[in-house]
């Protein structure tokens, strides 16, 4: 939006005359972290402007002239969420130039927003606050940004705060919107980001087979395989058997087909029982990757009331535990790809990303960012390369 104002990227904070801070609120190290990065930036220039957007702003009920960010060096204006009109007039840019940066994105895959905000009341969980309600894009817009994103970048991410709700309050659905997306833009291949296993649908998973398309990758956030624990989260629309039963649906007889999910280690009042229930669950499903996290308790969720605090040496070694079977069920994984095919998007010189969405080393450091090939792979000490065996595309 700012390149398309007439406004020049800065090399660093030092030599900018505004700083624009993208914040998440996931967790407290989230938060902390965001308030570092601006302190930094602030010593580096005290005459900076800085704007921070994001879940952050969205947590206080107090005005925004009040908001306890301001109180960092340099922070002139809170913007809640994604508002870009809103950060455009921040910044003091008329609002049209928001639409501005609709066909171009800075990053080697684009990024498809179709929705905000989220329904569910996960009782760890400050986003409902942050983002507000679930709220749904039109299609016939989300197509027309598809088709521009398309002419610069390979693979549109899907994404949102939970868009497995897209469509309930416009009367579609996300299977539906893809199909659209699927029909209208041949040239990319999609991805979705988080989506809840048990939102994949029968359309959805038919489309999961055309891999050129719609990448065989699935990221479904799990959080525990303890129904107990999973009840006291406020996790209601699933249980451990529901989900493993859906994971097994969707995957089938694929072999090659990323999964990755969400794990919260040291849930109030989560047990030994529970930790081992969900280790074994890890081990029976077929992940390629987890992000673990140890719980983080946030002011003014429910969690805080859910039972006693389980101490921190148990959290890290149960952490530890559910990292160490992941990277192990990864490396399996690794040595299956080896000597098989796979479709590659170039992220930068010498790097690509395969579209079960594993990191791999491109032969050919000549070929272009955003460039897309076939390639096969083969695994060199734990390294994968992709060695094109096609003429990459533009």
């Amino acid at each position: 939006m700012l390149v398309a104002a007439g406004a020049e990227e800065a090399v660093g904070a030092s030599d900018a005359d505004v700083a624009v801070f993208n914040s998440c609120s996931v967790t407290a190290a989230a938060e902390a972290e965001l308030r570092k990065d601006v302190r930094r930036a602030a010593r580096a220039n005290p005459g900076l402007r800085t704007i921070v957007m994001g879940c952050a702003p969205g947590l206080s009920g107090r005005d925004e002239a009040a908001h306890p960010l301001r109180t960092l060096p340099t922070v002139a204006t809170t913007v809640v969420g994604a508002d870009l009109e809103s950060v455009a007039s921040a910044l003091g840019l008329p609002a049209h130039v928001a639409g501005l940066s609709r066909g171009a994105q800075t990053g080697a895959r684009a990024l498809l927003r179709i929705q905000d905000g989220c329904d569910e009341r996960c009782t760890f969980c400050m986003t409902t606050v942050a983002r507000g309600a679930n709220r749904s894009r039109i299609p016939d817009e989300l197509v027309r940004e598809a088709s521009a994103l398309a002419e610069t970048h390979p693979e549109i991410v899907i994404t949102g705060i939970h868009i497995g709700s897209y469509g309930l309050d416009i009367g579609t659905s996300l299977s539906s919107l893809v199909s659209r997306l699927i029909e209208s833009v041949p040239s990319v291949r999609f991805r979705l980001s988080s989506l809840e296993a048990t939102e994949v649908d029968d359309t959805l998973r038919e489309l999961f087979g055309d891999r050129r398309r719609l990448a065989p990758y699935l990221h479904a956030p799990l959080q525990s395989g303890s129904d107990r624990v999973l009840k006291r989260m406020g996790r209601s629309w699933y249980t451990a058997r529901t989900y493993a039963s859906s994971i097994e649906r969707i995957i089938d007889r694929d072999r090659f087909f990323g999964l990755g999910a969400d794990v919260i280690c040291g849930f109030p009042g989560e047990t030994e029982d529970d930790h081992r229930l969900t280790v074994a669950m890890v081990e029976r499903l077929p992940f390629t990757s987890l992000h673990v996290f140890p719980y983080s308790p946030r002011p003014g969720t429910a969690s805080l009331r859910l039972g006693p605090p389980v101490g921190s040496e148990d959290i890290r070694r149960r952490c530890e535990e559910l990292r160490e079977i992941s990277e192990r069920k990864a490396i399996v994984y690794r040595k299956l790809r080896h000597g098989t095919g796979s479709d590659v998007v170039v992220t930068k010189r010498g790097e690509g990303l395969t579209e079960d969405y594993l990191s791999v080393a491109v032969s050919d450091s000549a070929i272009r960012r955003r460039a897309r090939l076939d390639a096969t792979l083969t695994l060199q000490s734990g390294l994968l390369i992709a060695t094109p065996t096609s003429i990459p595309s533009a």
